[in-house]
């Protein structure tokens, strides 16, 4: 019965088993159907697409064949015009060629009549020169039978004196040279030394020989005496200075021929009258106080000279001994700022004429160094000045310069000659020696008033230390050509009414203008 029983289970699992593949396999067979169902769909949608693609891309392509198409029809019918316009153009020329070619025919055939023309002219030319030739030749013999010498000593002779005749021509043409080279030289040297003064402008401080000291009372002359004269003679024992008590109200004079030496008695008494403690041994202390302080000061001012002429390596004694000038003084000018001066005007006209301008300032500046220790060293300030230079390693050139620089000894080259005209210049400018700035002013104010008085002038403007007048006039009033005629009547005014060293160029400046805003 067991065994029955499972071989019926074991029929039925079977069975089962059977069944189920049975259906497994017609769903799997269903599905593929589905599958393949819808996978036709999809070629068949995608066909139909990719057909109206290649409608669409076919329709754009003969739309763009058709463009092309046209725009290559217009391109031809534009080169066709273009070929039609050429042709018409290469006709004309063709034309105005044919024209030319028979006016250059024509030409040739009047040139080649001009040609044998010519030759026939050259021909007879030829022939009349064999005649000219034989008559020469005829004639020279009959010449040199009647006078007796030959054709060479003719030639001999003429050339002799042709010789001579030249000789006397170029001895005229050169001095005719030389007299307009020294004019040259002559007027450059001027332009030269007229640019050097009109360059440079500097101030000048007239200092005098003797100094005051101001008081702050009259019972103070009391106190700088002393008892029995002790204070007073304590001063004028410690700086070699002498004091001069006057009836000057609240004021004494010092006076002494070494104007450092002046210098420190001045400081010395300013500090002795503001400090109010008068007496011998307060006299001493100062005094070596202030002249210390002094040493100090010139030395800057050495430096600082050197420094503004560009003039370095300079030695340190030597420094000292320039800024000594600053103390210094020669017919009432500063002798520090005169050497500042010719060193300026020096380099300017270095400059000019192209040679070392660093080496001539530096002459310039050290001219006058003998002036500071003159009173202490015999001789020429030059020779002193160009002891000096030598002893503390200046260039040779400069020691020269400086001894040369007053005809001590003989110049030798253009520094020397700088040296010299630049320190002339210095010392003859208004304002430096022999004119007072007044009277420079007042002829700066004269010039100007001069060509003001004239009608039309606008402004008047005297500038380079006066040597130049610049007049503005009023271009409604005065004309082109009157410009001339007001500025030789200004001139001539000025001849009249003034009298002033060299010359004064009178320049009238006329303008017009126009002026319009842009909104």
């Amino acid at each position: 019965m067991d065994v029955h029983l499972i071989i019926y289970l074991v029929v039925g699992l079977i069975a089962g088993i059977v069944v189920g593949v049975f259906l497994r396999r017609r769903l799997v067979e269903s599905h593929q159907a589905n599958i393949d169902s819808q996978g036709k769909q999809i070629i068949e949608t995608a066909i139909s697409q990719a057909e109206q693609i290649k409608k669409e891309s076919l329709l754009k392509s003969k739309e763009a064949a058709y463009r092309q198409k046209q725009m290559a029809q217009e391109e031809i019918r534009k080169e066709k015009q273009d070929l039609k316009e050429e042709l018409l153009r290469l006709g004309q020329k063709k034309g105005q060629l044919r024209q030319e070619w028979a006016a250059l025919d024509k030409r040739q055939g009047e040139l080649e009549k001009h040609s044998a023309r010519l030759k026939k002219q050259e021909k007879d030319l030829v022939e009349k020169n064999r005649e000219v030739e034989l008559l020469i030749g005829k004639k020279r013999y009959e010449l040199e039978k009647l006078s007796g010498i030959s054709q060479q000593e003719a030639k001999k002779m003429l050339m002799e004196s042709l010789e001579s005749e030249a000789r006397m021509d170029a001895d005229k043409r050169l001095a005719r040279i030389e007299n307009e080279m020294k004019m040259q030289a002559d007027r450059k040297g001027k332009n030269i030394l007229a640019l050097a003064i009109s360059r440079y402008a500097g101030d000048y401080v007239a200092e005098k020989t003797v100094s005051m000291v101001p008081l702050p009372n009259d019972e103070m002359k009391g106190r700088i005496i002393g008892r029995e004269g002790r204070n007073i003679r304590a001063i004028e024992a410690a700086t070699g200075i002498d004091i001069i008590i006057d009836d000057t109200p609240e004021a004494v004079i010092l006076s002494g021929f070494n104007p450092v030496r002046r210098e420190v008695a001045r400081l010395a008494l300013l500090q002795l009258i503001n400090d109010g403690r008068i007496h011998p041994a307060r006299i001493e202390e100062v005094v070596e106080k202030v002249t210390k302080e002094l040493e100090v000061v010139m030395r800057e001012a050495g430096e600082q000279a050197t420094f503004d002429v560009g003039s370095h390596g300079v030695h340190v004694e030597l420094i000292n001994i320039l800024g000594r000038l600053k103390y210094r003084t020669s017919y009432g000018q500063n002798v520090l700022q005169h050497s500042l001066e010719v060193a300026f005007l020096c380099g300017i006209m270095a400059a000019e004429l192209g040679i070392d301008v660093k080496m001539a300032k530096r002459a310039g500046l050290l001219h006058d160094i003998g002036k500071a220790v003159d009173h202490e060293v015999e001789g020429s300030h030059a020779v002193i000045g160009r002891d000096l230079a030598k002893k503390y390693g200046e260039p040779e050139e400069v020691v020269y310069a400086i001894g040369a620089h007053h005809e001590d000894q003989p110049p030798q080259s253009v520094l020397d000659i700088l040296v010299q005209s630049a320190d002339a210049l210095s010392g003859a400018r208004p304002g430096a020696r022999k004119e007072m700035l007044q009277s420079y002013v007042k002829r700066l104010e004269d010039l100007e008033a001069i060509a003001g008085a004239f009608d039309g002038v606008e402004k008047s403007y005297a500038i380079q230390a006066g040597r130049d007048l610049r007049i503005m006039v009023d271009s409604k009033k005065v004309k082109d050509g009157a410009a001339t005629l007001l500025s030789q009547d200004i001139a001539k005014s000025i001849e009249e009414k003034l009298t002033y060293p060299g010359q004064i160029r009178v320049t009238v400046i006329r303008e017009t203008r126009a002026v319009q805003y842009a909104k």
